[in-house]
């Protein structure tokens, strides 16, 4: 063979070397197919409305992205749909009655400075969404927390979780009203049927994962049954805690995120079992009647160092040395 076909034939190039026919822009287009069930579940429940707040966030969060790039004259990315994905969760992490305004703030932050900030897509190091969520939280909390009663206009004091933080616990939906999304909370929360067929769709294009919202979800339902109870161990309502919240959204579609939680499969586990583990800690002994979150947002800081413990030792590098002391002296 002359060597002019052999440079042709062997090309040198950096990790990683795992091939796929998926691009960045069909993931991300999968994303918005699955989240597309909660979407049209969130606007037969509350409105219209929803459909306006979801707008907001997409159109201010693709054109924070585009005017960031443009500026610092940066390639323009927004044809991948990762804004277009940030701004869907957003949207679906809110309480249908916000403000537009803070809506669009929580979309520019989002990608501004949770993502732009760091390099840009695949260099943010928590989920910009529930960043900006916790952001927009901490800094307009009544907002935040203002819900719409299901099928109505009249504005709702409660969602599920903070009825059973004040132990009114007569006063809860049925298991069936919060698996159909008969509750109040937010635009993509509510029904856990719509977020499962999105799920379904997510599991069946192997776009993730069973196994960090598996082990994310499975934990907290035996924390919530064993510790969740008024009166003594094992006598806690993890169904509730299951349907209710941010619990099944956050699990499928934010704590699988591939820039932010790890890619090996044992530091997936650790990553699931963490969440559940702080989302039930929040929920039973916190102020704060939803845990997701914050849960998801500290194990996306501590990802990279899971997946450092996590990384299988390559074939055939030499053990480690261990240095024993000696009697005496050093060897």
């Amino acid at each position: 063979m002359a060597l002019e076909n052999i440079n042709e034939k062997l090309v040198v190039s950096e990790s990683p070397h795992v091939r796929s026919g998926n691009s960045t822009a069909q993931v991300m287009l999968d994303v918005v197919i699955a989240l597309t069930p909660a979407l049209a579940a969130g606007t037969v429940i509350f409105g219209f409305r929803a459909i306006f707040v979801t707008l907001v966030c997409v159109l201010a969060a693709v054109a924070s992205e585009w005017i960031w790039q443009k500026l610092l004259k940066q390639p323009i990315t927004v044809g991948d749909f990762s804004a277009v994905v940030t701004g869907l969760l957003l949207a679906l992490n809110l309480p249908v009655t916000i403000p537009l305004w803070i809506a669009a703030i929580g979309s520019v932050f989002a990608i501004i400075v949770v993502k732009q900030f760091f390099g840009g897509i695949g260099h943010n190091f928590m989920n910009p969404a529930l960043a900006a969520r916790a952001f927009l939280l901490t800094s307009w909390a009544q907002a935040m927390t203002t819900w719409q009663q299901p099928y109505a206009d009249a504005i709702s004091s409660a969602t599920p979780l903070a009825i059973m933080k004040g132990g009114l616990e007569e006063k809860l939906p049925t298991y069936l009203e919060m698996f159909l999304g008969n509750t109040p909370g937010c635009i993509g929360e509510v029904s856990t049927l719509a977020i499962l067929l999105g799920a379904a769709y997510l599991l069946f294009r192997r776009v993730i994962s069973i196994r960090i919202p598996a082990t994310y979800i499975i934990t907290v339902a035996v924390l919530t049954f064993i510790f969740g109870g008024k009166d003594g161990f094992f006598k806690g309502d993890a169904l509730m805690h299951i349907l209710s919240g941010g619990l099944m959204l956050g699990a499928f579609f934010m704590a699988t995120d591939y820039v932010t939680t790890p890619y090996t499969k044992t530091g997936q586990i650790i990553f699931g079992l963490g969440c559940g583990i702080l989302t039930s800690v929040i929920r039973i002994y916190g102020g704060y009647p939803e845990g997701t979150s914050y849960a998801i947002l500290l194990m996306n800081v501590v990802a990279p160092l899971i997946d450092k413990k996590c990384v299988p030792k390559r074939f055939g590098a030499p053990k480690e040395k261990k240095f024993k002391l000696a009697k005496g002296g050093r060897n």
